[in-house]
């Protein structure tokens, strides 16, 4: 498997074969892990950097898990292939940082991915569809099982897996869903929530996590700290005010549909109309009316539009998609409008 093979495959989280995935585009459980005596990223030197990325890559490869995975070190990737791993959620945007010595192991159906050498030596992550917490966090945990049984992870008695970071130490665990709240963006609520959840020890991020904006009524609510709490604990904790925010979401758009229908209706076809016309539009403009057209679909308001085709459209009109998809670097106002040829294209237009 390459890279350039991930163009044409669609990615597992955004099947919509999840529970509540009209509301939970996908669930993601991330580990980090150290390795015992070997210096953490940020103290270790060139060439203990390499030492930890080759002994790590090693172990990962005698994994089931990974039989057919991608390996590959950062460095000997392109910048635009860096950026569009990010956009498939499969790196951070600290990962294509400061490439050297550093990799990713990704499964063919990029459910499975491993970061080395980003903030800690290993983070792995699955994500899968729809509102999967104890699903996605059994799929790890065995991952975590066998790979530990190749490769010695730093570990206390006292204080558990060791971290970079120390709201990670302890479990290592960051769990997180992927919602997508218009209806509580619509009636202004989306500040409470935020409020709410900070005092039950969660955060709200944007659409890529951390240190990104929220686009097109998308949010990423995950635990902050693992410090002082079993997985058991994070997880349950997760799962139970996700599904309260869902439920929330879920009655206001009902409310919508029976005291604002032909408002809410009005605004899902202009966006759909304009997605279907537009010869130029960006990027954040195109996730906002995106948005737009995913609740009409799943509140039967818009018909003809399935939302695994307003998933597809979302990740491949993102900037690094779109160069990917047409073989080339392309300058900011060429890719808007190869953006509103490709979304005409998808919506049968053209």
């Amino acid at each position: 498997m390459k890279i350039n093979d991930l163009l044409n495959k669609k990615s597992e989280w955004l099947n919509r074969e999840g529970p509540k995935s009209n509301i939970a585009i996908s669930t993601r459980v991330r580990l980090a892990r150290n390795l015992k005596k070997h210096l953490y990223f940020n103290r270790a030197d060139r060439d203990q950097r390499e030492e930890t990325l080759n002994e790590v890559m090693q172990g990962i490869k005698k994994s089931k898990f990974f039989k057919n995975a991608l390996f590959l070190k950062i460095k000997d990737i392109s910048e635009l292939d860096r950026a569009f791993l990010i956009e498939r959620h499969l790196m951070s945007k600290e990962h294509a940082m400061d490439i050297d010595s550093k990799g990713l192991v990704i499964e063919e159906k990029e459910i499975l991915s491993v970061m080395i050498n980003e903030e800690d030596h290993i983070r792995f992550q699955v994500m899968q569809s729809g509102f999967n917490i104890m699903g996605t966090w059994s799929v790890i945990d065995g991952i975590d099982t066998e790979v530990g049984q190749y490769l010695p992870f730093d570990y206390s008695n006292i204080f558990g897996y060791l971290t970079s970071c120390p709201t990670n130490t302890g479990t290592g665990l960051r769990a997180s869903v992927m919602l997508h709240l218009s209806a509580l963006v619509m009636t202004e609520q989306i500040d409470k929530v935020f409020q709410a959840i900070s005092k039950l020890g969660l955060t709200m991020r944007g659409f890529y996590g951390e240190g990104t904006e929220a686009l097109g009524n998308f949010f990423q609510i995950s635990n902050q700290v693992a410090l002082g709490h079993s997985e058991m604990d994070i997880l349950d904790n997760l799962e139970r005010i996700i599904a309260k925010i869902i439920a929330r979401e879920e009655e206001t758009r009902n409310n919508l549909v029976a005291k604002r229908k032909r408002e809410i209706n009005d605004r899902i076809h202009r966006s759909f109309g304009t997605l279907k016309s537009a010869r130029i539009i960006t990027s954040s403009e195109t996730i906002k009316l995106l948005s737009d057209i995913r609740l009409g679909s799943d509140l039967g308001l818009l018909e003809g539009i399935e939302t695994d085709l307003i998933n597809e459209i979302l990740l491949v009109t993102q900037p690094a998609h779109l160069q990917k998809i047409n073989s080339k670097k392309i300058a900011p106002f060429e890719r808007d409008i190869k953006r509103a040829d490709l979304v005409r294209k998808k919506l049968g237009e053209e």
